[in-house]
């Protein structure tokens, strides 16, 4: 049986793979708004009140739109920060309220952190659109190893639906997973819905965390 330590070596090498393959990913732009529509047709978005959003870095896909659009759709609009090793919610109402925090990913001023209405517990997001370094079509999730998303998933309630926009070349075959390593819903592309017969993937409990 291969041993935690296979799967995390083999967890990085496909994790340099599938960054490599993103940064080379030809018009970040106009694809990622193409992922995003895709994104907010889906019914799960429609029906979310709450969506916790992470917010693009780097090569990830880019989610200004998807944002945009829930703010224009009337949605409480949430985004992450980070507090030691955990994701803390915080609703926003407008992009100017970012800046550069931890790992230079835009997060909430410090200032604004301390306002008790703004502040969002898991159990009350509907939707979160996780990121992801890679993805197969099952729904497991490379993320960036330090396990933050991982450890919010398992606090939300078992009815949150989890969606990943990615550029198809994320795509693997097959991601290897520890369990404490957490699924998502659905992954969107630019050109699939993954799993593309709109049902979820069977999730283990264990794996949720409930």
């Amino acid at each position: 049986m291969t041993d935690a330590a296979d799967i995390k070596a083999l967890k990085a090498t496909l994790r340099a793979e599938a960054r490599r393959r993103r940064s080379a990913q030809a018009d970040k732009d106009a694809v990622s708004r193409r992922i995003c529509a895709s994104v907010a047709a889906r019914p799960e978005f429609d029906d979310a009140r709450t969506v916790l959003f992470y917010v693009d870095h780097g090569s990830e896909v880019r989610t200004r739109s998807l944002l945009d659009e829930a703010f224009a759709r009337g949605k409480t609009v949430v985004v992450p920060y980070c507090v030691g090793d955990d994701l803390r919610l915080f609703r926003l109402e407008a992009m100017s309220e970012l800046s550069p925090g931890a790992y230079d990913i835009l997060e909430p001023r410090p200032a604004l952190r301390a306002l008790a209405d703004r502040h969002v517990a898991p159990a009350d997001l509907d939707l979160v659109v996780v990121p992801g370094v890679a993805f197969d079509a099952h729904g497991a999730r490379l993320g960036q190893g330090k396990g933050f998303y991982d450890r919010l998933i398992a606090q939300l309630r078992p009815e949150t639906f989890l969606v990943a926009p990615a550029f198809e070349c994320q795509m693997l075959d097959a991601v290897p997973t520890l369990p404490h390593d957490q699924p998502v819903h659905r992954v969107v592309t630019e050109t699939n819905v993954y799993p593309n017969d709109d049902r979820e993937p069977q999730m283990d409990a264990d794996k949720r965390g409930w």
